[in-house]
């Protein structure tokens, strides 16, 4: 079950990324705009988002081995539009469909982990062996990506189908149908609230470059997105049976985690999205030339992944947090005065180090989203951790991507690498982020909180 959990996750992770080397060639083939590649990524990061709480509570509600094969056929059969798309934006709209797909698949295979290893260490293994997964598929995207897009770019989505047809076949096989004790209720007036808020405040980000940061329109997709926010929380608050649990959050370690989540992903997915513009359209590798360069990127994360994991379950998250933190803003600002001729020796040794840092910082998010939350609150718990992780990354290529392209004239080749400075510097900033709260969050009152918010979600479970 743990392998066929990771196979779904390997299919969503390295979507996300392999479609990053394409992006050059997606530009050229359909004529699209760098606003259009941006959409191209966030599109799918967006739905996903949107959508993984209410995947994680319904395969809860309804089953979730068949929330999971559902996620699963609607991934694959996206995955064919995406193939077979004739301009970028039908292109677009097949990456809101294959979100959509994707948000029934993380989740709810992280509640049927959950549910599955029931002894803490046991448990705790499983989920690095899992965080590695997560690091592994969205590192190893660029570079099974790259050997793709040799062929045709259409060539990276054509690859998830027969993945997928062999998840579906096994999950029937292997896979035993459970639910949650007591399913929780629909929440369509905060799913509703959070696609509003994300896909507003994506939107301004990546359009604000071209059309004005204090324009009208992107003037009322900020203020739409701050409206839904608070309308958000105040909902939340107020409703029984809430999307987003925020009782949660009362766990410092878990809100921290939260953070943590968002920003390393907020990193991951604005170095990754300026490097494969720098490799491509700078330096003139090809998508295999540029694939194989983020190789050393992959094979940190391959080995830190596991190692992180079961540092976490013999002595705690403190030490991996501290160690990612430090490897995402070391790579970051090795880059600061990136320049069409700069080593390729220094190149790879700044992927080796954010290589790093990234593998170590999953393990211990995933684990501390759901170690201390009842089952029956398992894919709930594991829907935010999920979630949190593709804010980041829609906010990373939203932001990073328009920090790095805001001084760019005619020309990515001749203006992308000084006009990427900036947004060095914001990547290393968050590394900086990650060790703050990961020493905050390991402290014995952050771990009192965590104990008494469990107790308290237990005691709600039985009284319910």
């Amino acid at each position: 079950m743990l392998a066929i959990c990771c196979l779904s996750l390997l299919i969503v992770g390295m979507d996300a990324t392999a479609v990053n080397v394409a992006l050059p060639a997606i530009r050229q083939d359909l004529d699209a705009s760098v606003s259009g590649l941006q959409w191209t990524t966030a599109a799918y990061t967006v739905s996903l988002a949107s959508l993984l709480m209410l995947g994680g509570s319904t395969g809860d509600r309804l089953g979730r081995a068949r929330v999971f094969q559902l996620g699963l056929a609607l991934f694959t059969v996206a995955s064919l539009g995406c193939s077979l798309a004739p301009g970028i934006e039908w292109l677009i709209a097949f990456r809101v469909l294959q979100g959509v797909g994707g948000s029934m698949l993380n989740p709810v295979a992280m509640s049927i982990i959950r549910n599955t290893f029931e002894d803490p260490a046991e448990r705790a293994r499983a989920i690095g062996v899992w965080a590695a997964v997560v690091g592994v598929s969205m590192a190893l995207g660029p570079v099974l990506g790259g050997a793709l897009v040799e062929l045709s770019w259409r060539a990276v989505f054509l690859v998830n189908i027969p993945i997928g047809l062999v998840a579906i076949a096994l999950t029937a096989r292997f896979v035993p149908e459970s639910r949650a004790p007591r399913p929780r209720r629909p929440d369509p007036l905060g799913q509703l609230l959070v696609i509003v808020m994300l896909a507003t405040a994506t939107s301004a980000i990546i359009e604000g470059p071209g059309l004005g940061w204090g324009s009208p329109p992107i003037v009322a997709l900020a203020v739409t997105a701050a409206v839904a926010l608070l309308a958000l929380v105040r909902h939340e608050l107020r409703t029984s049976d809430p999307l987003i649990e925020l009782r949660f959050f009362t766990s410092r370690p878990f809100a921290a985690s939260t953070v943590i989540a968002v920003a390393t992903f907020m990193a991951f997915g604005g170095f990754l999205f300026v490097n494969t513009l720098y490799l491509q359209e700078v330096r003139g590798l090809s998508p295999v030339g540029a694939g194989l360069c983020t190789l050393p990127m992959a094979l940190m994360t391959v080995l830190a992944g596991p190692i992180a994991g079961r540092v976490v379950a013999s002595r705690g998250a403190r030490g991996p947090l501290v160690v990612g933190g430090l490897g995402l803003g070391v790579g970051s600002v090795m880059l600061v005065s990136l320049g069409p001729d700069t080593s390729l020796a220094w190149l790879l040794l700044a992927y080796c180090a954010f290589g790093l840092g990234f593998g170590a910082v999953n393990p211990p998010i995933t684990n501390t989203a759901v170690s201390g939350m009842p089952p029956s609150q398992a894919g709930v718990a594991a829907a935010v951790a999920s979630t949190s992780r593709q804010i980041g990354q829609t906010v990373g290529v939203a932001l990073v991507g328009a920090v790095a392209t805001a001084g760019v004239g005619d020309s990515l080749h001749a203006d992308l690498s000084p006009a990427s400075h900036p947004a060095w510097w914001l990547i290393g900033a968050l590394g900086v982020a990650v060790v703050a709260l990961g020493l905050a969050a390991s402290t014995s009152a952050a771990q009192a909180s965590a104990t008494r918010t469990a107790r308290r979600l237990a005691e709600a479970s039985v009284r319910a």
